[in-house]
């Protein structure tokens, strides 16, 4: 299925003694780049992650946010540093007496001072929080990849359309540029007339004109090749790979075929024709530039 390269996904859960939040959104980008923030001391995750996301996304600007709780502090301890606590407490009483100040000191006091109390982050078991991660991050992904779908799916509608419309106009170019040599030729014959003044037309020479400006104005090949175009077009957007790249390259084939009628016509109907075209074709440019 056709996926667009915008999406969000959100997941949340309390897995292992941990509560976990994975939010995952995405913008056009030619290639995948993937950016992350999660608390450092669960870096050890972010290549998994990493590797993990690019399976299943092959295109896009990919932002992460992961957020890891430890519940009930079991992810800390709280140490106290025993020994610069008594210098503290000593060097406190030393001042109450030498100055004659009330000796007011009281655990709080003491543990407001720098350094006696520090917090220090119990050893995590890597393979319990990556799992943690791991799970939440794919609730994240079904539903990011949903949203992605569902703007692939209008896309792909979206193109197609416009590319019925371009084959219809070819259809319109095949059965006027026979016509146009036609006219060509009438006005060629009518301005001999003119010129000989009543004298016989040469056939021949008629014929010659009718031969060298057909073969000037001929759209055929490149009206097949157009056709083929719009067909592959329709076989790529039907497929379940990502085709974005793709879908680029044909684009400017499509295009650069669409110019060689462009150059050939002169018939200012068929002309015009040629501008609709490549206004689909511009139209449809700005949409792939969304599919993954």
């Amino acid at each position: 299925m056709i996926r667009s390269m915008t999406g969000y996904g959100h997941g949340q859960e309390v897995l292992d003694g941990l509560s976990v939040t994975v939010e995952i959104k995405s913008v056009n980008h030619r290639f995948f780049e993937y950016s992350c923030r999660l608390p450092r001391v669960y870096g050890f995750i972010d290549d998994k992650l990493k590797n993990y996301l690019q399976q299943r996304i092959s295109r896009g600007k990919v932002d992460v946010f992961v957020q890891i709780d430890a519940l009930e502090s079991a992810g800390s301890e709280v140490l106290v540093n025993e020994g610069l606590a008594e210098n503290y407490l000593t060097v406190l009483r030393d001042m109450a007496q030498k100055y004659g100040l009330r000796e007011d000191i009281s655990v709080t006091t003491l543990s407001r001072y720098p350094d006696v109390l520090t917090v220090r982050q119990v050893a995590v078991d890597e393979d319990t929080v990556w799992s943690a991660v791991q799970k939440v991050t794919d609730i994240a992904l079904e539903q990011f990849v949903a949203m992605r779908e569902r703007e692939g799916a209008r896309l792909r509608k979206d193109v197609l359309s416009r590319g019925q419309t371009i084959l219809s106009a070819v259809a319109m170019i095949e059965e006027r540029s026979p016509q146009t040599v036609r006219e060509h030729m009438e006005k060629v014959e009518t301005r001999m007339r003119e010129l000989l003044d009543g004298a016989a037309v040469d056939e021949g020479r008629l014929l010659t004109e009718a031969a060298i400006y057909a073969d000037k104005i001929a759209v055929a090949e490149e009206t097949v090749r157009l056709r083929s175009h719009i067909d592959q077009l329709d076989a790529l957007l039907s497929g379940d790979e990502a085709v974005g790249r793709k879908l680029d390259f044909l684009v400017q084939e499509i295009n650069r075929e669409t110019n060689t009628i462009g150059s050939k016509c002169s018939n200012l109907e068929l002309t015009r024709i040629v501008v609709d075209i490549k206004a689909e074709i511009e139209k449809i440019r700005e949409q792939i530039q969304n599919i993954e």
